[in-house]
C-alpha cells in the first residue's frame, strides 16, 4: 500500500483509521528512514487537520502548529506530538473546547503529547523566558486553521531570536555543556542516549538554532547525514523496544542492528559513534565561531572610536614556518604553500597543540584538499613534528580530532581507519580504541622525563592497540603493523625493533605482576627474555602505566603500580646480570612465629590486620599516604578446607582479596604441630573493615562447620537480584604452560562475583591439590585469578592431572 493509500484510509476512517494506517506504515519493511518519518508526519498532519476542522467550525483566528521534532517532520515511531494551539484571544470557551477535541483523541490512542494553548504574544513571552520553548518554536510548522496567524508567529519568533542572539546563544551553549556533563559523550558510551548525550540529536538541533540566528553557521559537510543516521537508529530502537526511549541499551543493540540491516551490534555502535563525532566536531567549530563573533562585536565599537572608523586588520602572530595565530586560532600564513610542503599539516598541528590553540576549520580543510602525501619513509622533520604533537599533553586531543574530521589522520596513517570509532565492549574501557590511543599518548607525555627515548614512548603509546582492528590477538597483529608504521615514518631498524617489542608486550608487565608469583625465578626470567634490554624495560614500564591510566579508573591503582614496580626492579636485576635466587622457605618474621605458636597452643586460628600504605612520590604532594590495602595474617593449625573457609569468610564480610599466599610454616624447635600461614592483602568493598575478633570468630565457625558459608552467600545474592544486562561470557580455566618450575599455574577467567574465590577454593580442595599461592586481578566485572598448585607431595601436577583439575573447575564454575 502506498503512502497516499495509507493517508486516504486514515481520512476515511477517523481516529481508528489513523491508528490502523499508522500501524501499517510502521510495519512496512519497504519503507524506512527519512521517507517513513516524512510519511508518518504527513499522515499525522492530515489526521490532526481533520480533527481541527471538525472542531473549529466557524471559529476564526485559530491555528494548529507543530513544533519541535514534529515541526521538522521527523516523527519516529514513538515520538511525542509537540503541538501548539494558537489563537488571537477571542472566545476562550470555544478555544478550550477545540483543545479538548484535539488532545483527547491523541491520548485515547496512547500517543505521547506535549501541548500548549497560547496567543502569539504569550508564545513569544514564554519563548523569551524559556529557551527550550524558543528552540521548539524555531521549527514551527502550520498544520491547520489561520495560516496568517502561524506565519506571523514564525516571523516574530525568528526576528526575536536573531535580535536576542548575542544574549541567548551563550545561554544555549551553557545548556549544551550542562547536558554533556550529565549524559557524557555519545561517541564513547556503550549505552548512549541518542538524543541527550554530547554529539546527539539535541546538539544537532542546537546547531540549527545557531544557523537560524545568522550569527554563525556549522560546517555542513556530513552533518545532515550524521543526523539522519541517528534518527534512523532511534526509529529502529523504538520499533525494537515498543517504547519511547532514546537510550541504546546493550541488550537491544543486536535487534536494532538487525532492524537496520547491519552486520552486528559493533557495526551499529561504530556508525553511531561516527555520526556523533561529526556532530560534536561541528559543535566545537560552531561555538568557537560564535565566541569569536561575539567578542568581535564587543570590541569593535571601542576600536572604531579609537581609530576614527574603519575596520582594523586582525593581528597575526607567527608560530612556525607557514603557520600563524589569528583570532585565537591557528591558521596558515599567507605565504604558506601546502601543495609544495607535505610536512605542513603535522607542523601546523604540532604548533597548535604546543600553543594550546585550536586549528581553524578553513586551515584544516585547505590542507586536506591540496597537501601532497608524505614520501616513504617520512623526512626527519615530519617524524619530529608527530612526536611534538603527541607530546603536547591535553591540547593534542582537540587538534588530533580536527585532523581526523577532515581525513588527514588516515592519510598520514592508513592503518588508523581500522581502529577509528571502534567500540570496546569492556566496562573497564571508557574510550573507543582510537581515542584510547590518543589518551595513552597524552598520559605518556607526562612520563617523558622518566625515559631516555621519549619519542619511542610516545609513538608506542599511539600504536600499542593498533592491532585491535584485526582478527586474533591484537598484540600479535599490532606488532606486525607497528613494524610497518615505524619504518614508514622513518625510524631506523633498531628503533623499529624496540617499537614492535613494546607493542607486542604492552600488557606483559601488568598481567605478570598481578597474575604470577614474583618470587618464582621462572616468572622474572621470562619477562627479562621478552623485554631484552634495560632501555626497553624502562619504556615498557612507562607505557604500562600510561596505558592503564588511559583505560579508566579501574585499570590502575597504587597497589597495581607497586606490583609492577616490584616486577620491574626484579627484571632489571636479571638484565644487569644478577640471577634470581631459587625460592625457599623464608624464615618467619617474629609476628608470624608468634601467631603460629598461639595457633598451636589454642588449636584454633589467630589473625592480625595491618594497613599498608605507599609513601608520597615526587609527583604526589606530601600528606596522608595512599592506602595499598590491608595485610591479613592468619595462622591456622594444618587441616583440610582452610582456603575455602578463609575465602568464604572474607566474602561474607565483603572483603576483596588482592593477593594471597598460603604455605606451611616451620615451627621453632620444641614446638610440635603443623601450622598453615596465610598472608593476604584485602580491601573493603565499601565501608570500613570488620574487627579482627569478628573475622576470627566466623573463621572458627567456618572451619568447624557451624557456619554455612554457601548458604549465607546464596541468601545475600537472593536479597539483591541481578540487574538486567548483557549475559556474561562463560568462565574459562586453563593451565599456563611453563609458567613455573615449582608449581602448576591454573588460570581462571570469570565474571567477578561475591564468593567466586570461595567456590574456586572449594573446588580445588575437592580435587585434592594444594594451593601454594594465588594472584587475584579484577578489572571491572572480569576476574583473572592465577593459582599455583601442587600435589600432596609438593611437586607440580602431571599434565594429565592438571588438565583434569582445570576441566573440573571450569565445570563447577559454569554450573
Amino acid at each position: 500500500m502506498s503512502s497516499t493509500d495509507v493517508r486516504k484510509e486514515a481520512e476515511d476512517s477517523g481516529p481508528s483509521g489513523y491508528a490502523a494506517a499508522r500501524l501499517r506504515l510502521l510495519t512496512e519493511e519497504a519503507q524506512s528512514g527519512p521517507p517513513r518519518r516524512a510519511a508518518l508526519s504527513a499522515l499525522t498532519d492530515e489526521w490532526l487537520a481533520g480533527l481541527f476542522t471538525a472542531g473549529a467550525e466557524d471559529l476564526r483566528g485559530v491555528s494548529l502548529v507543530a513544533v519541535g521534532g514534529y515541526g521538522r517532520g521527523e516523527l519516529s515511531p514513538r515520538s511525542d506530538l509537540d503541538l501548539l494551539l494558537l489563537h488571537e484571544g477571542g472566545d476562550a470557551k470555544a478555544v478550550a473546547a477545540l483543545a479538548d477535541r484535539l488532545w483527547y483523541p491523541v491520548w485515547d490512542l496512547g500517543l505521547a503529547l506535549d501541548h500548549s494553548v497560547r496567543t502569539p504574544a504569550e508564545a513569544r513571552r514564554t519563548a523569551g523566558e524559556d529557551l527550550k520553548v524558543q528552540l521548539g518554536l524555531l521549527d514551527a510548522r502550520h498544520l491547520a486553521g489561520d495560516l496568517g496567524l502561524t506565519a506571523g508567529l514564525r516571523t516574530a519568533v525568528l526576528a526575536d531570536w536573531r535580535n536576542q542572539a548575542p544574549k541567548r546563544l551563550p545561554e544555549l551553549q551553557e545548556l549544551c555543556a550542562e547536558r554533556a556533563e550529565r549524559q557524557g559523550e555519545l561517541q564513547f558510551l556503550l549505552e548512549p542516549d541518542l538524543k541527550e548525550a554530547r554529539g546527539g540529536l539535541r546538539d544537532a538541533t542546537a546547531l540549527r538554532a545557531v544557523a537560524a540566528s545568522w550569527l554563525a553557521d556549522a560546517p555542513r559537510e556530513g552533518l545532515d547525514d550524521a543526523r539522519r543516521r541517528l534518527l534512523d537508529v532511534r526509529d529502529a530502537l523504538h520499533l525494537a523496544t515498543g517504547r519511547a526511549t532514546d537510550r541504546l541499551a546493550l541488550q537491544e543493540q543486536d535487534q536494532v542492528a538487525a532492524g537496520l540491516g547491519l552486520l552486528d551490534a559493533d557495526t551499529l555502535l561504530r556508525q553511531v559513534y561516527e555520526a556523533a563525532r561529526v556532530i560534536s566536531y561541528a559543535s566545537d567549530v560552531t561555538w568557537r565561531e560564535v565566541g569569536r563573533v561575539l567578542r568581535s562585536r564587543a570590541v569593535r565599537p571601542r576600536l572604531r572610536a579609537m581609530l576614527g572608523g574603519g575596520k582594523p586588520a586582525p593581528e597575526r602572530s607567527p608560530l612556525a614556518e607557514g603557520v600563524v595565530e589569528q583570532d585565537g586560532e591557528v591558521v596558515l600564513a599567507r605565504a604558506a604553500r601546502p601543495e609544495r610542503d607535505p610536512v605542513l599539516p603535522l607542523r601546523a598541528a604540532a604548533a597548535a597543540a604546543q600553543a594550546g590553540l585550536p586549528l581553524s576549520l578553513h586551515a584544516v580543510r585547505r590542507l586536506a584538499a591540496i597537501v601532497r602525501p608524505l614520501p616513504t619513509p617520512w623526512p626527519a622533520e615530519a617524524r619530529e613534528q608527530l612526536v611534538t604533537l603527541l607530546g603536547s599533553g591535553r591540547p593534542t586531543i582537540e587538534v588530533w580530532e580536527a585532523l581526523e574530521a577532515e581525513g588527514l589522520i588516515t592519510q598520514l596513517l592508513p592503518d588508523w581507519e581500522r581502529v577509528r570509532c571502534r567500540p570496546q565492549r569492556n566496562a573497564v574501557h571508557i574510550w573507543t580504541v582510537d581515542r584510547h590511543l590518543i589518551e595513552t599518548a597524552v598520559r605518556a607525555s607526562e612520563f617523558t622525563r622518566r625515559v631516555s627515548r621519549p619519542d619511542l614512548l610516545l609513538v608506542s603509546a599511539l600504536l600499542h592497540d593498533i592491532g585491535k582492528g584485526w582478527p586474533g590477538d591484537h598484540s600479535v597483529a599490532g606488532e606486525i603493523i607497528a613494524k610497518d608504521v615505524a619504518a614508514r615514518i622513518g625510524f631506523d631498524r633498531a628503533d623499529v625493533a624496540v617499537l614492535s617489542t613494546l607493542v607486542r608486550h604492552h600488557l606483559l608487565l601488568i598481567e605478570t605482576a598481578t597474575r604470577r608469583d614474583l618470587e618464582d625465578p621462572a616468572t622474572v626470567r621470562s619477562v627479562a627474555e621478552a623485554v631484552g634490554s634495560q632501555s626497553t624495560l624502562e619504556l615498557l614500564h612507562a607505557l604500562t602505566e600510561a596505558d592503564a591510566l588511559a583505560t579508566g579508573p579501574a585499570a590502575w591503582s597504587s597497589w597495581r603500580g607497586s606490583l609492577v614496580a616490584d616486577l620491574v626492579k626484579r627484571v632489571a636485576a636479571v638484565l644487569a646480570g644478577d640471577e634470581p635466587d631459587e625460592p625457599d622457605a623464608a624464615a618467619p618474621t617474629a609476628e608470624q612465629e608468634r601467631l603460629a605458636i598461639e595457633a598451636v597452643a589454642t588449636g584454633s586460628p589467630v589473625l592480625a590486620l595491618r594497613a599498608q600504605t605507599e609513601p608520597p612520590t615526587e609527583e604526589q604532594p606530601p600528606g596522608d599516604p595512599e592506602p595499598l590495602g590491608v595485610e591479613l595474617l592468619i595462622a591456622v593449625p594444618d587441616q583440610a578446607g582452610v582456603l575455602p573457609a578463609v575465602a568464604g569468610v572474607l566474602a561474607v564480610h565483603r572483603l576483596t582479596v588482592r593477593t594471597a599466599e598460603l604455605r606451611a610454616l616451620d615451627l621453632p624447635d620444641g614446638v610440635e604441630g603443623s601450622v598453615l600461614l596465610l598472608n593476604w592483602r584485602v580491601a573493603a568493598e565499601y565501608g570500613s573493615l570488620p574487627q579482627a575478633a569478628r573475622l576470627r570468630a566466623d573463621l572458627v565457625r567456618a572451619l568447624d562447620g557451624s557456619l554455612d558459608i554457601g548458604a549465607r552467600l546464596a541468601e545475600r545474592d537472593a536479597a539483591y537480584p541481578r540487574r538486567r544486562g548483557v549475559v556474561a561470557p562463560p568462565p574459562r580455566v586453563t593451565v599456563a604452560p611453563a609458567a613455573s618450575r615449582h608449581a602448576t599455574v591454573i588460570e581462571v577467567r570469570a565474571q567477578d562475583a561475591p564468593g567466586l574465590l570461595f567456590r574456586i577454593g572449594t573446588a580445588l580442595e575437592d580435587a585434592g591439590v594444594l594451593v601454594r599461592s594465588m594472584h587475584v586481578s579484577t578489572l571491572g566485572a572480569n576476574a583473572v585469578d592465577a593459582f599455583y598448585v601442587t600435589g600432596a607431595e609438593g611437586s607440580p601436577l602431571p599434565v594429565e592431572e592438571a588438565t583434569a583439575v582445570s576441566r573440573k573447575l571450569e565445570e563447577t564454575l559454569r554450573g
